[in-house]
């Protein structure tokens, strides 16, 4: 064997193992991919089970579970049925203010017309404040809860006119020595007083420009001299005088010489000294000393007394007046200028202004089946989802008759000229659709200014158990054949047991139980509300 052969026989035989081991290398790889491959196949079978359902079984898994009895648990509170509904937050009392007729300064009439309006809306409002100007003449608030239903003239009586005299006088005007509820001389000054405070002078209660005064004042003057006339010293005489002398002749023995006869008043003496015989005429004039004739004194005087009660009712009757469409009495102050319904310069066609006085209330209105459960009393909680508070209160008004819904607040008072319906007093309204039963709550504490004008949520306790009760779900408590109430009670064992028990009052879902038997019923034991059909898995039977 050449060198040549022998050296490629061993490289061949240095070459052959390693030939051998690469093939187990590529082996073992085949058996390792088989390996995962069938793994991957594996997870992916499981997988496939898990997301890949018939409907079946989708319908047996996604079916409701197996249910027994519905328990509740036995609770101890005050139970209170409760009504809930909306209201409106309004003020107590609403005026309208629409001074129809006005009578301007110089006594014309015409159409009113709007001169001044100094408020708008939302402003306060302070008793004797001058709100607006009509025609000329002035309107002013006053302290009252009496509307105007006649204009008060001086010689008036009645309480109106002691509403007016207690108005001046919280305003600083003192009505005199007048007694209560008569307009006298002590309420003229006071009103007056008040006219020239807002800047007007008042109208006369008699529009004669005086002349009547005037005429009583000349009447008594005229009778008064009458009466001096027939008192004083007005006598007067007419004497006629006659005379006989001798005419100048000489006497007769038969007479004897005597003095001589006086002449007549007025009459000249005759000539010669003797006796004479002659006429002689003449008049005089004097002023006598008796009094005139009684009869006609008498009537003088009485004269003088008619003419001086004349004057004294003039008198009277003479003064300032309050015109109703001049004046607006509201209950409390300050007020609120809810609404301007005119302006300056506009006719006066209807409100002019809208005030708001006194406490705010809440307004609702009921239906037939709610005014049945509601009266006058009831504790309501008021809940303001604007401010995010509750204040609690108390109904105060249930309308005994329907009503028309008012547009602001309670039973708008028509002001000026006035037809008075009065604020908050839950009358019958005109002219609107029927709302039902006008409802007032009051609240225990003034409501703030910022509920004004708010829909709230009344929450009115119509019925409540006297102190805390027993108190379990309505569906809890059934009646059996013998006509007994009862609840079945569920223990911790699951066992069940009927309970007798009497029911009493019931709101919101919920009744208070008495368990006929003293300590047969506690709270938190577990009752029956209801029993859940048995169910298999996705199939109800």
């Amino acid at each position: 064997m050449s060198e040549a052969e022998q050296v490629v026989e061993r490289t061949e035989a240095l070459a052959a193992p390693q030939d051998d081991r690469g093939g187990l290398t590529r082996g073992r790889r085949v058996v390792l991919a088989v390996v995962g491959g069938a793994a991957l196949m594996a997870v992916g079978g499981l997988l496939a089970t898990t997301l890949v359902k018939s409907p079946a079984q989708v319908a047996a898994e996604t079916g409701p579970p197996v249910q027994g009895a519905l328990t509740a648990a036995v609770e101890r509170r005050v139970l209170a049925q409760t009504v809930v509904m909306r209201g409106t937050v309004v003020a107590d009392q609403s005026v309208v203010v629409s001074p129809q007729g006005m009578r301007s300064g110089d006594g014309t009439g015409g159409a009113a017309l709007v001169t001044k309006l100094p408020l708008k809306a939302g402003d306060p409002v302070t008793a004797g404040q001058l709100i607006a100007e009509v025609s000329g003449r002035p309107v002013f608030t006053l302290h009252g809860a009496q509307p105007m239903y006649r204009d008060l003239k001086p010689g008036a009586t009645g309480d109106d006119v002691a509403q007016l005299q207690q108005a001046l006088r919280e305003l600083g005007h003192g009505t005199g020595g007048d007694a209560r509820g008569v307009f006298g001389a002590g309420t003229k000054a006071a009103l007056t007083a008040r006219y020239r405070a807002v800047g007007y002078e008042p109208l006369p209660a008699v529009a004669d420009g005086g002349a009547a005064l005037r005429s009583a004042r000349e009447a008594v003057r005229s009778a008064t001299w009458a009466v001096e006339d027939a008192s004083g010293p007005a006598g007067s005489s007419t004497g006629v005088g006659t005379g006989k002398g001798g005419g100048g002749a000489t006497p007769s023995a038969a007479t004897p010489p005597g003095p001589a006869t006086p002449p007549g008043p007025g009459a000249p003496p005759g000539p010669g000294s003797g006796p004479s015989s002659g006429t002689g005429t003449g008049t005089g004039t004097g002023a006598g000393s008796a009094p005139g004739s009684g009869r006609e004194l008498a009537r003088a005087r009485q004269a003088l007394g008619e003419a001086r009660s004349a004057l004294a009712a003039a008198e009277a009757a003479d003064g300032p007046m309050l015109p109703t469409a001049e004046s607006v009495f509201l209950g409390s102050f300050p007020a609120r200028v809810s609404s301007v319904g005119a302006r300056a310069g506009s006719p006066v066609s209807g409100p002019v202004l809208t005030l708001s006085g006194g406490e705010l209330v809440v307004e609702a209105y009921l239906k037939d089946d709610k005014r049945q459960l509601l009266r006058a009393g009831m504790a309501v909680v008021i809940s303001s989802e604007v401010a995010g508070t509750d204040v609690r209160g108390k109904v105060a008004v249930v309308a005994t008759e329907r009503s028309a819904a008012q547009p602001a607040g309670p039973l708008p008072q028509q002001d000026a000229g006035q037809n008075p319906k009065g604020g908050g007093s839950g009358g019958t309204g005109g002219g609107g659709a029927d709302s039902g039963y006008r409802m007032v709550v009051r609240a225990d504490q003034p409501l703030p200014a910022g509920f004004a004008g708010q829909d709230v949520r009344l929450t009115i306790e119509s019925a409540a158990t006297d102190g805390e009760a027993l108190v379990v779900p309505v569906t809890a408590v059934s009646a059996g054949a013998d006509g007994r109430t009862v609840v079945t009670a569920v223990s911790a064992e699951g066992t069940q047991r009927r309970i007798e028990v009497r029911a009493g009052t019931s709101g919101d879902g919920f009744v208070a139980v008495t368990p006929a038997q003293a300590g047969a019923l506690a709270a938190g034991t577990k009752v029956v509300i209801g029993v859940a059909p048995r169910e298999t898995r996705g199939k109800t039977r």
